[in-house]
């Protein structure tokens, strides 16, 4: 996989194609990137301005990153829960009289 074109330059190559002063794959040929990698950047961009619905990108970040706290908080309940289970197990355990 191709390492990923810096921000400056997606906003430039952006902004020239909404300019609409060539056709996207002429466009996409001049800054050596496929049409289909233009066609995504004025996809996310236009998700990002608000022109289209999506998930902007501050959305996406903020929902892996509540994901991430779900599933450790999950882990952190499961520990929980097997502890109580053995505590109560060992409560039962001492609280026998011995026949």
């Amino acid at each position: 996989m191709p390492a990923p074109h810096p921000k400056e330059f997606r906003d430039d190559v952006v902004a020239v194609a909404r300019r609409g002063e060539a056709p996207i794959a002429r466009l996409a040929k001049d800054f050596g990137i496929s049409e289909s990698c233009l066609r995504n950047w004025l996809h996310q961009a236009d998700v990002e301005d608000g022109v289209r619905p999506g998930v902007t990108k501050a959305e996406n970040e903020e929902l892996r990153e509540a994901r991430r706290k779900i599933r450790l908080l999950e882990q952190e309940n499961e520990v929980l829960r097997r502890a109580a289970a053995y505590l109560s197990q060992a409560n039962l355990k001492l609280g026998q009289s011995p026949k």
